[in-house]
């Protein structure tokens, strides 16, 4: 019984030692006397009991490994305070396993010294504005150096850059003047943008200012020229009525010689210093007295004369008061 019972126990041990299974995404390292023997996929594997040994067991999924902050000093003396993240995948767990004592470790290693190198050629300033340049250099050194070791290095994030308390608080000075600084600078360009805008609907205003006065005194010239034309047309046609109502009224030599006379004492009681009497005017004068004794057998025809001989003695009459008037200046030629 016994026996048995031993035997089962014998069994399970063996069967323990003997059979292994492989979880998804890992892979063992089996031994087989203290030597490499192969690389166990994932899956059932059987191997030899006190012969074949599990060295170790390798995840192949990527990886992450927080890199603990580091002070790294500037290329302008500033101490700051880097704190990075490592994103990588085991390609040859063999290599994993054998190259390196410790993979983790490795990669943290050489993580800070990689850091500080590139960070240490830099100014404070640049480090802050070039976070993606920092990153890619880190990566290609990095998976350079660990390709050896069968890993590979996906990506490398800084995720926090912390400068001292001072530098702090002399960036966020800086920084103020900065946004003052800009706001003032679009402060002035908006009172210059208004003052141009305004400038220009000033010079529009003058320019339409301009034309419209323009228009207007050009409407203004054309009703005026329309005014005089009016006012010609309405005097020629006045000039023309007064010599259609002459020529109807078929005026005889000796009332055109009377109209004569007449306008010549409108013009003899002017201020002019000379008086020139047409040739004709006198020989009105003088037919005066031949008109007059045509119309001496009729009575009627004597009121008639005499109305003239009157007319014309009042003419004279005129013209002698002007010449009294003016002795020296008035000259009445013929």
């Amino acid at each position: 019984m016994w026996f048995f019972v031993v035997l089962l126990i014998l069994i399970l041990i063996i069967a323990f030692k003997t059979i292994k299974i492989v979880k998804q995404a890992e892979v063992y390292i089996i031994e087989r006397l203290g030597k490499f023997y192969k690389i166990a996929d994932a899956g059932l594997t059987i191997i030899i009991p006190f012969i074949d040994h599990v060295r170790s067991v390798v995840s192949l999924k990527q990886q992450t490994m927080d890199i603990p902050p580091q002070g790294v000093i500037t290329k302008d003396n500033v101490t700051i305070t880097i704190d990075t993240v490592v994103f990588y995948k085991v390609t040859d767990p063999a290599k994993a396993v054998y190259e390196i004592q410790n993979l983790k470790k490795g990669i943290e290693y050489l993580a800070i010294t990689t850091i500080r190198d590139i960070v240490g050629k830099m100014d404070l300033d640049s480090t802050f504005s070039s976070r993606d340049a920092i990153n890619d250099k880190l990566r290609v050194i990095l998976d350079e150096a660990t390709d050896q070791w069968g890993c590979k290095i996906d990506r490398v994030e800084i995720k926090d850059i912390t400068p001292p308390a001072d530098i702090r608080d002399a960036m966020e000075k800086q920084m103020n003047a900065e946004r003052n600084k800009r706001a003032l600078i679009l402060q002035a360009e908006g009172e210059r943008q208004s003052a141009i805008t305004l400038a220009e609907g000033k010079k529009e205003a003058a320019i339409l200012e301009a034309e419209a006065d323009r228009e207007a005194r050009i409407r203004r010239a054309a009703g005026e020229a329309e005014a005089i034309k009016k006012v010609a047309e309405a005097k020629a046609q006045e000039v023309h009525v007064v010599y259609d109502a002459i020529m109807n009224a078929k005026p005889d030599e000796k009332l055109v010689q009377l109209k004569s006379l007449e306008a010549l004492k409108e013009v003899a009681s002017g201020e002019a210093n000379k008086v020139f009497i047409p040739f004709e005017a006198t020989s009105a004068l003088s037919s005066l007295g031949a008109a007059a004794e045509v119309f001496k057998p009729d009575n009627k025809k004597r009121a008639k004369r005499n109305q003239i001989v009157d007319a014309a003695d009042n003419i004279a009459d005129n013209i002698t008061d002007a010449n009294n008037e003016n002795p020296n200046n008035v000259t009445i030629e013929g």
